[in-house]
């Protein structure tokens, strides 16, 4: 069998995987980037001599953040991480 070279998340999901990362067990909580943005002037090619301007748009940061309303970025922490009743 082949060896996987590539898994792809939803919005979701990743979302999920920070909020138990992070042990947060009550709120909304939702995917977080943060872009930067940079211009630069770049070749076209095929043509060496043809240079336009361009912008560069890098994800600069990952996380999460609390909402207040659900959404299709959004998890609900108490579902996705219940705390633990054992004491």
């Amino acid at each position: 069998m082949a060896e996987a070279s590539q898994y792809v998340f939803t919005h979701k999901e990743v979302a999920e995987a920070l909020v138990k990362k992070q042990g947060i067990h009550e709120g909304l909580w939702g995917l977080y980037v943060e872009f930067g943005i940079q211009g630069a002037n770049i070749n076209l090619p095929p043509a060496e001599d043809i240079v336009v301007p361009a912008a560069v748009v890098p994800v600069l940061k990952l996380g999460i953040q609390k909402f207040e309303k659900a959404n299709s970025l959004t998890v609900d922490a108490a579902m996705v991480n219940p705390a633990s009743s054992v004491k």
